[in-house]
C-alpha cells in the first residue's frame, strides 16, 4: 500500500514511444525536451541509457547512476528542510527514504516515458528489460547523474524539482519504514522482534534478486523478492504487517 502523500505514475508498455536499442540525434532530442535540458555533450545521454547487458566497450551507466542516487539525496533532502521546516531529521529522514526508493524513481521514470530510450541488448529487451523496475530505477539516476556531470547542480536540481514536488505531499505525517513499523507493532504485542533470513539470491551481477522471509512468532511470516536485499527486507516486512492487519 503507497503512503497517502505518495502517487505512482502510471508504467507505460514497452513499445510506447522509440525503440529501446537505437541513440539516434532524432531521438535524443526528443528526449532532452522532455528532461528540460540540451546536453553540450550528448555521449553523456547515451551512457546514461546504456545498460550493462550491451557489449564491454559500450560504456554503461552504472557510474553515472551511482554519481545520480547521491545528488538525488542531497536535492530530494534540500526539498523536504525548505518545505517542513518544523519536523524534526527523524521524520525527514522518513519522507526521504520514500521519495528516492526504487517506487519513487520508477514512478519518474515512468513519467519521462523513459523505457522508450533505454539501450539494451536483443536478449535483456526480450526479457522485459525496458520495463523492469531495476532498469527504469537506475537509469533515471543515471540521467540525473549525467545531467549534474555536463551542467552542474543548478540544471540537476531544476530537473529534480520538476519531477519530485509532485511525489510531495505537503499534508499528512511522515510515513513508517516497514521495517521500523513491525519492529514497533511486535513491541507494542509484546513478541519478539522481527527476524530477516535470506533464502536465496539469483540472477546475474547487474541483475541479480534477493529472496528473503522475515519471521514475527505471534504474527507469522512474509516473504518478498527485490533487486536488494534491504530492498526484499522492507517488501516482506510490509507483506506482514498487511496480513496481520498492522498496516499503517
Amino acid at each position: 500500500m503507497s503512503p497517502a502523500w505518495f502517487t505512482p505514475i502510471p508504467r507505460p508498455s514497452a513499445s510506447a514511444g522509440y525503440s529501446a536499442v537505437s541513440a539516434s540525434s532524432e531521438k535524443l532530442s526528443s528526449l532532452e525536451k522532455i528532461l528540460g535540458y540540451s546536453f553540450a555533450n550528448r555521449k553523456k545521454l547515451v551512457t546514461a541509457l546504456t545498460h550493462a547487458s550491451l557489449p564491454r566497450h559500450e560504456t554503461n551507466y552504472e557510474r553515472l547512476e551511482f554519481l545520480g542516487d547521491r545528488v538525488l539525496g542531497l536535492v530530494v533532502a534540500e526539498m523536504l528542510y525548505r518545505i517542513y521546516p518544523d519536523e524534526n531529521e527523524g521524520h525527514l529522514a522518513k519522507r526521504l527514504t520514500v521519495l528516492v526508493q526504487q517506487k519513487a524513481l520508477v514512478a519518474v521514470a515512468n513519467d519521462v516515458g523513459l523505457a522508450g530510450y533505454v539501450r539494451l541488448s536483443a536478449g535483456e529487451k526480450k526479457a522485459g528489460g525496458p520495463v523492469k523496475d531495476t532498469i527504469l530505477s537506475d537509469a533515471i539516476e543515471a540521467i540525473i547523474g549525467a545531467i549534474y556531470l555536463d551542467g552542474g547542480l543548478e540544471p540537476a536540481r531544476a530537473f529534480i524539482e520538476s519531477r519530485w514536488s509532485s511525489l510531495i505531499c505537503t499534508k499528512g505525517p511522515p510515513p513508517d519504514d516497514p521495517k521500523t513499523r513491525l519492529q514497533e507493532v511486535a513491541q507494542a504485542k509484546g513478541l519478539k522482534l522481527p527476524e530477516y533470513r535470506l533464502v536465496s539470491k539469483s540472477g546475474t551481477d547487474h541483475q541479480p534478486v534477493f529472496d528473503v522471509e522475515v519471521a514475527v512468532a505471534g504474527m507469522g511470516t512474509a516473504s518478498a523478492s527485490a533487486s536488494s536485499k534491504r530492498a526484499a527486507e522492507k517488501l516482506a516486512a510490509q507483506k506482514l504487517l498487511e496480513s496481520s492487519g498492522d498496516a499503517a
